[in-house]
């Protein structure tokens, strides 16, 4: 077992595959008891990590763009209360599309996943974390704008700014809420969504991506931070 985190009690939203399973295998290599999600009624690697996590993994089911899911999972995990909600979603498109060329649905379709559906998991439960909790969202480099000097993956980037705005205001609108809010950027890693030619493995992100996370319990308001736990330019 690695260090012991200090989420003891981790929600975690959007688990099958990639940096979501990554994150659950990761926290209970750590210790702690992880409730985490997947979308389909499939059996997912999550189910496999399961078998081998001693009791600490919870599979619930929930797509996050049905609202009315996101609802019947507040309800059913009732007055249990989490360290940490990390909420994990990302789609892509085509790298080439701009806004000149991509499908009003294809756009949507990003806008709904990588921006609105996360943030209705926060606005709904967000209130089962403790006040000295943390509540997460990834989120990506790609969304700076201060750091757009490239283009590329117009689409996605528009996508995870929109995002990090909708958190800024839902800090603002929470101002005097004590619990550490975090937009995190895990780099450029090789995962279906990141592709083959990403920058890093899923071993170099995620065990530095947690540990930033839990070095910030217990610090109010909200950062965009990078793996290693560099401040991320808007």
């Amino acid at each position: 077992m690695n260090m012991v985190s200090e989420n003891a009690t981790v929600l975690l939203i959007g688990a099958s595959r990639g940096l979501g399973h990554a994150l659950a295998a990761e926290y209970i290599d750590r210790g702690s008891h992880v409730v985490a999600t997947v979308r389909g009624p499939g059996r997912t690697a999550l189910h496999d990590l399961q078998q081998t996590a001693g009791g600490r993994l919870e599979i619930e089911h929930m797509d996050m763009n049905a609202p009315e899911q996101i609802h019947a999972l507040r309800d059913r995990l009732g007055a249990r209360r989490f360290d940490l909600l990390f909420v994990n979603a990302g789609v892509t498109n085509r790298q080439e599309e701009t806004a000149a060329d991509v499908t009003t649905d294809e756009f949507t379709r990003l806008m709904i996943t990588n921006a609105l559906s996360p943030m209705r998991v926060i606005e709904t439960l967000g209130g089962l974390v403790d006040p000295d909790g943390t509540v997460a969202v990834m989120s990506s480099g790609q969304g700076s704008i201060a750091n757009n000097e490239r283009g590329g993956f117009e689409i996605y980037r528009a996508s995870k700014s929109a995002l990090n705005q909708l958190m800024r205001s839902y800090a603002a609108r929470h101002r005097d809420d004590p619990r550490a809010l975090l937009l995190m950027a895990p780099g450029w890693v090789k995962t279906a969504l990141g592709g083959p030619n990403a920058r890093l493995t899923i071993d170099e992100s995620i065990p530095n991506l947690v540990t930033t996370v839990d070095a910030q319990r217990g610090r109010m308001g909200l950062q965009y931070l990078d793996y290693l736990g560099r401040t991320v330019a808007w």
